[in-house]
Order: C-alpha cells, then structure tokens, then sequence
C-alpha cells in the first residue's frame, strides 16, 4: 500500500491519517455498532485490534473455515495431476512414486494467513497491555491448528468472493484489512518513509475521496442519500456516427441529495491545495478544476428534473491550517470553495465535515 506524499502529509497528525482510512474501509459500519458515531475514533488502533480478536474468537469456536490450495506431492498413487517432467527427471518410477498436483482441502487458506497477518501486525500497534496479550494468544491458536504467518501475504481481499454462509468471514478480513493498513501506516511514518508526490497523488485523493463519502454515509440523517461513483450522460443529440465512441465519460466523487429540502449537491474531492498563484501576483482557485465541476453540473440540466436546474457544487479541499469558506452564485447554480483541516482533532475535522452539509 502506498503512503501519503509528503507535501500533504507533513504535519497531520498519525490518528488523523488512521480516521481517513477507517471511514474509507468497509469496517466503518462495524465500528459504528461497536461504540457508535461519536467516539468512532477513540483509540482506533485499540478498537480495531479489539474488534479483530472478538471476532476471531469466535471464528476459533466454530472452526476456522477450510479451503482448497493447490498442492505438489511424490507420491506412491496417482491423485490430481501427474507431472509428467517432474517424475521423468528425478526418476519416480525407478522407486515407485509419481509427481503429482492436487487440490487439498485444508485451514492454512490465504484468507485464514491474512487474519493471522493481521493479528502478528497488532502487536506493534496496540497500547493496552491486555489486549495485547489477547491478540497473541489468538495468534498462537492460528498457528497451533497449522495456520502460517509470513512477513508477507498475498491474498487481496478485492479479489475474494464470499458465499451467503461466509458473510461473519467477510466481516472479519474487512476488519483484518484495515488492522494491517492502520500498522503499515505506523511504521511508515515512523520511519519518515514519504514517497513524492508524483507517485502517491492518485492513491491519496482516493483515500480522501472515499474517507469522506464514508463519513457522510454514516454521520448524515436518513433524509440524504450519500452516492459514490456516480457516472454522468452527456445529453447529445444532432450526433456523427463516431462521436459516441469519442466524447469523455464523467463520474462524479460524491452526490448528495435530500428530496425533503430540494436539495441536490455534487462533491468533487482534491487532495491539493485550494489555490494556485496567479499570474499577476496574489492567488486563484484552479480554473480546470471549476471547469470540470460547472460541466458537471450544466450538462445534466432537464427541465423534467426540477432538481437538475439548481444542482449545487462543492469543491472540497484538504489543508493544513488554512480555511476556505468562499462561494459563488452562476447561471443558477451555486457554487463552494470549500477546505477541511486535517492538522486540527479528530473531532474538529468531524465537526467541520458536518458544519458544511449543514450549511448548505
């Protein structure tokens, strides 16, 4: 996993950086249950590593789940495969084997190596004494019942797919998951490990973009509906045969909507500053950036969406210290300069992202 640049990264605090990756995991939902909205932060590496070790207990009383893993054998019968180069060059036959590749079903699965990852990774991370313990103890049972734990594991929990009865496994990786980013984390910037910016710039507006559609879909009231990805139709008419093919595709960061108040809002994240220096001296905000937030909002008018006609936008900001609260009213659409602090707590940056759905 990449880390944040250190143009952006400077300065904010480490708890901070681990807020934005809980609200952009999928254990946010878990962890609203656990202690809900408002303390979603307090020690978050302790109620992660908490989360993680009760879930993994009781994954332990039911049997852990089993999986099949390609395996190669000398072997006195044939099973699976036989491999037919192996078994000519090392002269099988002569002593009554045959090289062979098989499925076996077993425990040491990629999915069972990843939470055991997860656990060992714990250890650096967590601050009570006990619960430490807990998790090592937990990790000895993994290994106890022939689950390994390497420096290394390549399972990607994007590439896995659960079935019905898994649902408590996916719970449990979506927790694992986030439990080795938060300690990647940790001793990346212990180590002053800051990549440059040029590489880690798209992973960062991700992190960001996604951290705060995961903040709104869990803090706003029942009345919004919270979107991520959404794509966008260019409404074209008059066409040539090709230009379907040609046009560019738009997707938006994060739409908000709130049908009670007529109220249609498109967000468009940048982990960038605000501003750039002008030509003649002083500052201005970014003029593609408004460009493409206006194209956003024009090209999808339809005077059978009421809504449509007075979308808002907001362009919304990371900074470190400086605060934009800056809007503009053009061509019935109106439009926000908007930036969030990430040097300042926790609970001021949750405010604040509050405080600018509020005040719409």
């Amino acid at each position: 996993m990449a880390l944040l640049a250190e143009n952006n990264c400077q300065g904010i605090p480490l708890q901070n950086l681990w807020l934005l990756m809980l609200y952009a995991s999928e254990f946010r939902y878990q962890a609203q249950a656990y202690v809900g909205s408002e303390d979603i932060d307090e020690h978050l590496a302790d109620m992660v590593a908490d989360v993680l070790c009760n879930q993994v207990l009781h994954r332990l009383k039911r049997q852990l789940s089993n999986g099949y893993r390609q395996t190669q054998a000398h072997l006195t019968r044939v099973r699976g495969r036989i491999n037919t180069l192996e078994t000519t060059r090392k002269s099988l036959l002569l002593q009554g084997k045959v090289a062979c590749r098989f499925e076996e079903l077993s425990i040491n699965t990629p999915r069972n190596q990843y939470v055991a990852f997860a656990l060992s990774k714990s250890l650096k991370v967590v601050r009570s004494p006990i619960l430490k313990n807990k998790a090592k103890k937990l990790l000895e049972d993994y290994v106890g019942q022939g689950v390994t734990v390497g420096h290394f594991c390549a399972y990607r929990p994007l590439d896995d797919r659960f079935s019905r009865h898994e649902l408590e496994d996916k719970k449990v990786i979506a927790t694992a998951e986030l439990m080795l980013n938060l300690a990647l984390m940790n001793e990346s910037v212990g180590n002053q490990w800051l990549p440059s910016p040029d590489k880690q710039d798209h992973w960062v507006r991700r992190l960001f973009e996604k951290a705060v559609y995961g903040f709104y879909s869990l803090n706003l009231d029942a009345q919004w509906t919270v979107k991520a990805g959404k794509k966008l139709s260019w409404q074209m008419n008059d066409m040539t045969s090709n230009i379907a093919n040609l046009m560019p595709g738009m997707k938006l960061d994060i739409l908000l909507e709130n049908l009670s108040l007529s109220r249609r809002v498109i967000i468009d994240t940048k982990f960038t500053s605000i501003t750039k220096n002008a030509q003649f001296g002083g500052e201005s905000y970014k003029s593609d950036y408004i460009y493409q937030l206006f194209a956003y909002l024009r090209s999808q008018e339809q005077l059978s969406d009421p809504l449509s006609i007075k979308t808002e936008g907001m362009l919304l900001h990371p900074s470190m210290g400086v605060k934009h609260r800056e809007s503009v009213m053009i061509q019935g659409h109106k439009l926000r300069f908007y930036t969030v602090d990430l040097s300042q707590s926790s609970t001021d940056i949750k405010n604040e992202l509050l405080t600018l759905v509020n005040h719409l």
